[in-house]
């Protein structure tokens, strides 16, 4: 006996779920239309929000808006979070010089950001990314945006993966899936449009570096392995640059400009630049010019080589271990894809070609292919992509109910799909009958504190004695993440199965303590946004009603009336100062309806003064 129950957990409303690429140096947002994906631009049109967040008096400044505060106001203003997240300040402890604001005290196993008398820990930061993000989604698609694919390097470990969903929820998103970079990348080129195929990604952002290997067949992709570096990018190329270029100056100016913020971050745009350049033209002079005092260098490509020719080399190990790890040879590579900026230089193109001995997809933009590649995953989770598939692993473990309420998990978290797993369990009570099985999702050990997915019953089982009778159950993950639950009594043969359709938005665990902090923090800085709309709409009220004193209509105003505006003008004038934007407004309220008579008087005035002498 056999039959099927569909359970569909999950939101059917056509919400967009947009794909983030939450970059080291750069970040964006894309979504699926009826082409294909697109990245979204921002408020000045660029499609490339610049990771940057400057942390003033006023409202935050995130992406383009904060660049040139990294050189008025370099102790308050953060870039390359992305390389600080889940990380401990012995982590840090190298690059931790270079960086112009400072650590807070407590920053050992979390780090927090000393800016101005503020503290923040950087998914508190990432998260103010996150939500200019969110904000130019909802101005360009016109709707409400809270759920979001988010890539992050294939190599983040846990702490680092968490960090990034933690960022997520400070900025009000839903984070339905990580999604690792390099699969992402090659989604975004269409590769699953071969028959089948080993794919390598190559993926060296500005402070990460990941490689994976993955092989598609029939529109499914399957990571075989990845390896990578956490804490290698452009960044440790423009580091490298940057010492040389402060020890230049220092001996030819007889100055030392490394504890100097202002100073660092120009020639640190100064660096950039060259590096940038020099992947387009052969040699470069890079020039700083810097209270009246002028420093050049000149740098051939072939200088700018060997000097990072190590950091370049750092990155093939990962390679050749991934290639090792999925058990290929180099030669068993179809195609390689390039992503990330730092893969603009040629040097690495180079390298990349003559380890893999295939020259290297470079037609998509290497700074956009990851993100197009999250929404075009998060169409599939939306439900708008039909024919792709992305293998990923199971977020929670699954299990059944056992005797006394207790959770027998079968397939376990992080396990990768198509999974399956065989468990034999057996009756409690004499000559029982029937069989309840209830399936259970989650990590706890009671089954009241887990999720429960369906429930059905074996019947007819052969009466027996307590502990005789052996109930086989199966848990398999098809390559749809389809879970079918088959349940089936050994000795009679008799089954019943059913087919759960888990839901993609998944309850985290709750947030610890330190992101609940920063929830409130993060609260906070928007209260301070709402508290100036209120005063610009006060200013707006108190200007008119200047202008309302002076006019004619004023003097038919009954004493009564002028005392009770004198009275709401007080107390809004009282308020205005107030960080408490709900007070205000409640007062900038009650002067409207202070001075409705005075609007009515103004308004007949008007009209008599236009009908004057003209016969109705």
């Amino acid at each position: 006996m056999s039959s099927v129950l569909q359970i569909d957990f999950g939101d059917r409303t056509p919400e967009p779920v947009v794909g983030i690429d939450l970059g080291t140096t750069n970040s964006l947002v894309a979504f699926m239309d009826l082409t294909g994906p697109k990245v979204i631009p921002g408020e000045d049109g660029d499609h490339l929000v610049l990771s940057v967040v400057h942390i003033g008096e006023g409202a935050p400044l995130v992406g383009n808006a904060a660049r040139q505060m990294l050189i008025d106001d370099p102790e308050r203003t953060v870039y390359s979070v992305k390389r600080l997240m889940g990380r401990g300040l012995a982590d840090v402890a190298q690059e931790a010089g270079l960086f112009p604001f400072r650590f807070a005290e407590g920053s050992e196993s979390v780090l927090r950001l000393r800016l101005g008398d503020r503290t923040f820990t950087p998914p508190e930061i990432s998260a103010l990314i996150l939500l200019q993000l969110k904000r130019n989604a909802e101005a360009c698609l016109g709707r409400p945006v809270t759920r979001a694919v988010v890539t992050v390097p294939a190599y983040f470990n846990d702490a680092q993966r968490q960090a990034t969903k933690d960022a997520g929820r400070i900025a009000g998103l839903d984070v339905l899936r990580l999604v690792n970079e390099p699969t992402a990348a090659s989604l975004a080129y269409g590769l699953d449009k071969r028959q089948d195929g080993i794919i390598a990604v190559y993926d060296l952002g500005g402070g990460t570096f990941d490689i994976s290997i993955l092989k598609i067949r029939e529109g499914i992709f399957e990571v075989l392995a990845t390896n990578g570096d956490t804490h290698l990018g452009g960044d440790d190329i423009d580091n490298r640059l940057l010492r040389i270029a402060l020890e230049d100056i220092q001996s030819e100016w007889g100055q030392d400009l490394s504890h100097n913020g202002s100073a660092v971050q120009l020639l640190r745009r100064a660096v950039i630049e060259t590096k940038e350049q020099l992947s387009f033209v052969p040699r470069v002079t890079m020039h700083l010019e810097y209270q009246g005092r002028s420093y050049q260098r000149e740098i051939a490509r072939e200088q700018f080589e060997a000097l990072v020719r190590d950091i370049v080399d750092r990155t093939l190990t990962p390679c050749r271990n991934c290639i090792q790890d999925a058990g290929l040879t180099a030669e068993q590579i179809d195609e390689v894809v390039l992503v990330g900026g730092s893969t603009r230089i040629p040097l690495v193109r180079q390298a990349v070609e003559i380890l893999f001995r295939a020259r290297p997809h470079t037609e998509l933009n290497p700074e956009e292919v990851v993100a197009m590649g999250a929404a075009v995953q998060a169409g599939i989770l939306a439900g708008e992509v039909q024919d792709k598939l992305l293998l990923d692993v199971t977020p929670l473990s699954l299990g059944i109910e056992n005797m006394g309420g207790v959770v027998s998990k079968i397939i376990h978290r992080n396990s990768t799909i198509p999974a399956s797993a065989t468990e034999v369990f057996t009756t409690a009570v004499d000559g029982q009958r029937n069989v309840l099985i209830h399936v259970v999702q989650g990590e706890r050990e009671l089954v009241k504190d887990c999720r429960s997915l369906a429930r059905f019953d074996l019947k007819d089982i052969e009466p027996l004695p307590a502990g005789a009778p052996r109930i086989e159950v199966r848990f398999l993950i098809d390559a749809n993440g389809i879970l079918s639950v088959t349940a089936r009594d050994q000795r009679t043969g008799k089954e019943h199965s059913v087919e759960v359709k888990p839901s993609y938005g998944l309850t985290d665990e709750q947030v610890e303590a330190m992101i609940r902090d920063s929830f409130e923090r993060a609260e906070e800085d928007f209260a301070a946004r709402q508290t100036r709309e209120a005063r610009l709409e006060a200013d707006t009220i108190l200007a008119a009603l200047e202008k309302a004193r002076a006019h004619a209509a004023w003097l038919e105003m009954a004493e009564p009336e002028k005392a009770a505006i004198e009275q709401a003008l007080n107390e809004l004038l009282t308020v205005y100062c107030s960080d408490d934007h709900v007070l205000i407004r409640a007062h900038i309220e009650k002067l409207n309806q202070a001075t409705l008579r005075l609007a009515e008087v103004m308004m007949n005035t008007a009209v008599r003064t236009a009908l004057k002498g003209t016969k109705v």
